[in-house]
This record gives structure tokens, C-alpha cells and sequence, in this order.
């Protein structure tokens, strides 16, 4: 395809795009929302232009700081409130400041980030604030038994904070068995059950995990384990909890088919049945989201690369309503129309 004929075609999907970027000045992705003190706040990554090559393991992402947004109802522009990390505020962290997510507990408010350390390992830290937007001041060290990317907070009704998290390929969650590192560590077989996230309950004063973490199962129809070849379904990156209607739903990416898939469970630890797309593929490699209710109505945040011209790694936040149908299942959306 020729430059002027996939430029006409950006322009043609950005034309039926079924919502547009809610920020323009940065690039900014993998947006993370909460309803925080009457107001929606976004935790986005930031994405620049580090000159890396592009390759799998993502060292071309060269993210190096967060902003936090602010949107007063779902129809008002998104404030951008400033600089809230920096990687170089950080002791333990080096570079590529990937997908946060945020929690609020006691009047204070918590940024959880993955970040790379000197030798090349990713672990999760964590910061805090008095307010939502920070600044926010990090520990001294990554949390103990973190490991991999993407970390996702959930607030459970009985007042638990659950992490989520784990990526593969670039996020090295392959590497890990039983919560121990091992370079010779591999992605499973095409006939063996594909990698799940992990989930840890975190201690009560947020800035620790209260257990082991433990993976996550996800499961087909019939009750059996997603195999690693299935790559329409299987986990690969950017989990998300939230509950509906009683039931948990973990959302997430399929990665390298580009998907965003959820599963059902009685219990944050699961195991999670397979039950359908939520977003179907969006211009630009990745893809990475959050789901937040507001005011009785839900929505999904998510991004694309048509701001950039298809730059794969720099994307710019979206957001659309979801919907679901009677039996509580999420109704697929289509990023440009069908």
C-alpha cells in the first residue's frame, strides 16, 4: 500500500471512528479510569518518540513519565493536571514506565506502575498522594513478589484490593513459574493451557502484596483450559476487573490477534469462563483499556494510533459506551463501525 493510499485510509476510519481521541497535545495510551470524588479520572501511559527499533519485547515503548486526566462528566474535555511521576523520581526504576492504574483508600490515592529496573526486569511499584491527580511520591522499592506489567487495582465490595497483572512476551510474565524468574523459561506449547494473569490481594495499607500471587485459569465453554495456541482467546497482556450484576469480569488483550476479550467468574480468583469480544481490532499493534461506571452507565477506555498516522507506539485515549444485553453479556463494539 502506498503512503497516500493508507494515509486516505486512516482519514476514512477516523471519519467513522465511533469516538475520538479525548487528548491531543501528548500521545497517551492504556488509560486506566476511576470515578475519584465526583469527577472521572484517567491514568494513562505517555508515550513518546524514543528512536528505539521496533522490535517484540516493545523497547521502542520508551514511556518515561505519567500524566493524570480529568473529565468532569463523560461529555466534558479531559484536564490534563500535569506531570504526576517521573521515572527519574523513582530509586528503583530505569526506564519504560508502561500501563498504571490507580485506587483510592482512606483519602489517599495510590498509582501503581510497572517500570524496568537497571538489569532489565520488570517489577511493579507503587506512589502516593493526597490527591487524585498527585503529584505522587513512590516507595523506595518495587513491591516484594512483584513481577511483569500491566498492574490492574480492584476495589471488592467487601472493602479487598486485589492487583491483577501480567503481560507476555516484552512484560516476561514467560518467564515466571511459581513466582520465580527463569530465563530458560518459555511461553507453554500450542497444546498446552495458555499463561493467565496473576492476582494478589494487597495488604491494608496498599503498598504490598498480603499473599502470593496466583495465576489465573480462564476457561472455554466446555470447562476446559484456553490452550496457548488459541490466540483469538487466550490472555496476553492489560487484565481489568470490575463487577456486574454480582458477577466478576476479567477483561483483557489478546495481543498479537489484537482483541479485547472477557470471562466470568463467582470469584476474583476464578477460574474465569471465556465468554466473548468486547472491542475488535483497533489501528495500531497494541491494544489496552479499562471499564468504569459512571452514573449508572458504563464505559470502555481504550486507544488507537489514527492521531499518529498508525505510530504504533504513539497512541491517543478513547472512550465509548458499553453495553450489555439481558443475560449480562458485554456487547461487542466496533472501534470504526462494522
Amino acid at each position: 500500500m502506498s503512503d497516500e493510499s493508507a494515509e486516505i485510509q486512516l482519514k476514512s476510519l477516523a471519519e467513522q471512528a465511533i469516538s475520538q481521541p479525548l487528548v491531543t497535545h501528548i500521545y497517551t495510551a492504556d488509560p486506566s479510569a476511576h470515578v475519584f470524588d465526583g469527577a472521572i479520572y484517567i491514568y494513562p501511559s505517555h508515550d513518546i518518540e524514543g528512536g528505539v527499533p521496533f522490535n517484540d519485547n516493545g523497547d521502542h515503548f520508551c514511556m518515561e513519565d505519567y500524566h493524570v486526566f480529568r473529565m468532569a462528566s463523560p461529555d466534558s474535555v479531559a484536564v490534563d493536571c500535569g506531570v504526576a511521576l517521573h521515572v527519574k523520581d523513582v530509586p528503583w526504576a530505569e526506564r519504560q514506565m508502561w500501563a498504571p492504574d490507580a485506587a483510592c483508600k482512606d483519602g489517599q490515592y495510590y498509582l501503581y506502575f510497572p517500570a524496568k529496573r537497571a538489569d532489565g526486569i520488570f517489577q511493579i511499584g507503587v506512589a502516593v498522594a493526597d490527591r487524585p491527580e498527585g503529584p505522587f511520591a513512590p516507595e523506595p522499592e518495587a513491591i516484594a513478589g512483584s513481577y511483569s506489567i500491566d498492574p490492574a487495582v480492584h476495589a471488592d465490595d467487601d472493602g479487598a484490593f486485589y492487583m491483577f497483572f501480567g503481560g507476555i512476551w516484552g512484560g516476561q510474565l514467560q518467564k515466571y513459574r511459581d513466582n520465580t524468574y527463569a530465563e530458560a523459561h518459555q511461553e507453554p506449547r500450542d497444546d498446552e493451557p495458555a499463561l493467565g494473569p496473576r492476582v494478589a490481594r494487597l495488604s491494608a495499607d496498599m503498598k504490598q502484596f498480603a499473599e502470593a500471587p496466583r495465576e489465573i485459569r480462564i476457561l472455554d465453554e466446555s470447562g476446559q483450559p484456553l490452550l496457548a495456541s488459541d490466540h483469538d482467546r487466550r490472555y496476553f497482556e492489560g487484565p481489568w476487573m470490575h463487577r456486574y450484576q454480582g458477577k466478576y469480569y476479567l477483561s483483557y488483550s489478546t495481543g498479537n490477534t489484537h482483541f479485547l476479550c472477557y470471562a466470568t467468574s463467582d470469584n476474583p480468583y476464578g477460574p474465569f469462563t471465556y465468554q466473548g469480544q468486547i472491542l475488535t481490532e483497533v489501528v495500531g499493534w497494541t491494544t489496552h483499556h479499562s471499564i468504569c461506571e459512571v452514573d449508572g452507565r458504563w464505559y470502555l477506555f481504550y486507544h488507537d494510533s489514527i492521531l499518529s498516522g498508525g505510530v504504533t507506539h504513539l497512541r491517543s485515549i478513547k472512550m465509548t459506551e458499553l453495553r450489555y444485553d439481558e443475560q449480562g453479556r458485554i456487547i461487542t463494539l466496533h472501534p470504526y463501525g462494522k
